[in-house]
């Protein structure tokens, strides 16, 4: 995987906090709705179709 720059692991923890404050804010019902969204939205961001594939496959693993 290739990206232009990591995040800190500090960075990564706030991440973290904001992502579960965003679940928790949009409830229960609109999670899954609220998380193709930002998975969009980041996919965008990121402008790389195949490196977002990439992403989705590394997510999926060991669940």
């Amino acid at each position: 995987m290739t990206t232009a720059a990591a995040l800190t692991i500090p960075a990564l923890e706030t991440v973290y906090d904001s992502l579960a404050e965003a679940l928790d804010r949009a409830g229960e019902d609109k999670v899954s709705l609220f998380l193709v969204k930002l998975a969009l939205l980041n996919a965008n961001a990121l402008g790389d179709a195949a490196l977002f594939r990439e992403h989705l496959a590394l997510a999926l693993r060991d669940l």
